[in-house]
């Protein structure tokens, strides 16, 4: 098998492209389920599992159904691909993990998959993710590690937890891919494989069906390879009647703040700060208004987590403390059962003092950004080579909290984000532009990434 190569991907520059081929008669949901499955199974470990035969019925119906110009919405008929912890109806619920490799099928479908399912859109199989959705590199021993598409010298990491849904949408698989986002495992694949990745507000979308990771933390959300795709799916989740797809605002007067804090921050790479401002530069030049300077409650997030600790991590533990206790620990990837271990004796005062926190610091994040919205790096490298991160646990641990760090503080204020590519450095490797605010002001940002993205692609 061959690693995915972004040259190959389907000529649909996204999901409602891929549907107006459906409209004009130009494709078929058949046709597209067939090259989707054709790539999924010349890529390695991008999927954990297909659902050829339930794919397929979906197909044909959603076939069906444009031929007679019936269509049930806007993406019927499009592939759309699970990670690995939504519940889908005759499928195994892996988690990445092989203590639940054998577990019995999933009777039915998690919410969002029902929800999709009943717009149409075609579900091809699930993906490949860290152990437990507990990393950000994206490495699993288990299931393999799906090597990022962009890497023309070497295999690199993916990103995670959403490894697989990163790559399944960058190489030209599936448009579309569902995720989870607990400290940052939609937002991270999404910037290190160059798509679109939108982490929402923790309420917005429902989580029953999807195997949980942190209570107060996780969120689910798609990849996709445009924000109108975004906003797509997210009327679908949402159950609204789709509005007719209109032309991006206007940025003119619209306000942005670049934590200026984190843009300079000798961690930062050259290749994603200088990325950055030429975004920057773009939104000026479409008439925002884009101001530089430190963004104090995003600071005092990412000190409040270096001092005291990662909430998540605690809820975690809580979570796996029963099978951390019994034999088959020890079928667990040594790394994620580590991390897991770590917060056995996390005391519940500092947990409480997190919650607590947490709390103030939302509030503040609203009042400090005053109806703008935050720009930050996604991730402050590009995609890292894979193999001394599979040899050298010490290098694992220090990378994977340096991918991690500038996405947890949105989920620890529950901001929502969507991360947009920004360009490439070094030797084609994609950087991200994580665009932020304040916790259940989802449908402005999703409007203002339409803007930003724009602008952005603007010749």
């Amino acid at each position: 098998m061959s690693k995915p190569d972004p040259s190959n991907a389907a000529s649909y520059a996204d999901a409602i492209a891929m549907s107006e081929a459906f409209a004009q008669g130009l494709s078929d949901p058949v046709i597209e389920l067939e090259a989707a499955l054709a790539k999924a199974a010349a890529t390695d470990h991008v999927f954990i599992s297909l659902s050829s035969e339930r794919a397929h019925r979906e197909a044909e119906a959603s076939a069906a159904r444009w031929k007679a110009e019936q269509p049930l919405s806007r993406l019927d008929g499009v592939p759309v691909a699970w990670k690995d912890l939504f519940d889908v109806a005759g499928s195994v619920t892996t988690a990445g993990a092989e203590v639940h490799r054998r577990d019995a099928a999933a009777t039915s479908d998690a919410i969002t998959v029902g929800a999709l399912a009943r717009a149409g859109l075609v579900s091809v199989g699930k993906t490949n993710l860290s152990e437990f959705a507990y990393s950000g590199l994206g490495l699993n021993p288990h299931f393999g590690t799906p090597a990022n598409p962009h890497s023309a010298d070497e295999p690199r990491i993916p990103g995670g937890s959403s490894s697989g849904a990163g790559v399944a949408v960058a190489a030209g698989i599936v448009p579309i891919a569902m995720g989870t986002d607990t400290a940052g495992s939609i937002r991270i694949p999404a910037a290190l494989n160059g798509v679109v990745g939108f982490r929402p507000s923790g309420a917005r979308y429902s989580r029953e069906g999807v195997f949980p990771l942190s209570d107060t933390l996780d969120t689910a959300g798609p990849l996709t390879r445009s924000v109108r795709d975004l906003l797509a799916v997210d009327d679908l989740l949402k159950g609204r009647i789709p509005s007719p797809l209109s032309k991006a605002e206007s940025l003119v007067g619209q306000r942005f703040w670049v934590d200026e804090t984190s843009l300079f921050d000798p961690r930062t790479e050259a290749a994603v700060r200088d990325n950055l401002m030429r975004s920057v530069a773009r939104l000026k030049e479409a008439g925002a208004q884009v101001d530089l300077r430190p963004c104090h409650t995003f600071q005092s997030a990412l000190v409040l987590i270096e001092q005291h600790g990662w909430l998540g991590s605690a809820e975690a533990f809580a979570l796996h403390e029963a099978l951390l206790d019994s034999p088959d620990a020890a079928k667990l990837d040594p790394r994620v059962r580590r991390r897991l271990e770590a917060a056995r004796s996390f005391p519940a005062s500092r947990l409480i003092h997190l919650y607590d926190a947490r709390k103030r610091l939302q509030a503040q994040f609203s009042e400090e950004l005053e109806g703008a919205f935050l720009i930050t790096p996604t991730v402050a490298h590009v995609a890292p080579p894979l193999a001394p991160l599979e040899a050298d646990d010490d290098l694992f641990i220090k990378t994977n909290l340096a991918t991690l760090r500038l996405t947890m503080p949105g989920s620890l204020l529950d901001l929502p984000g969507i991360s947009l590519p920004s360009g490439v450095g070094e030797s084609g490797l994609p950087t991200g532009l994580l665009l932020s605010a304040p916790v259940n002001d989802d449908p402005r940002l999703l409007r203002a990434a339409l803007a930003v993205e724009a602008a952005l692609r603007a010749p």
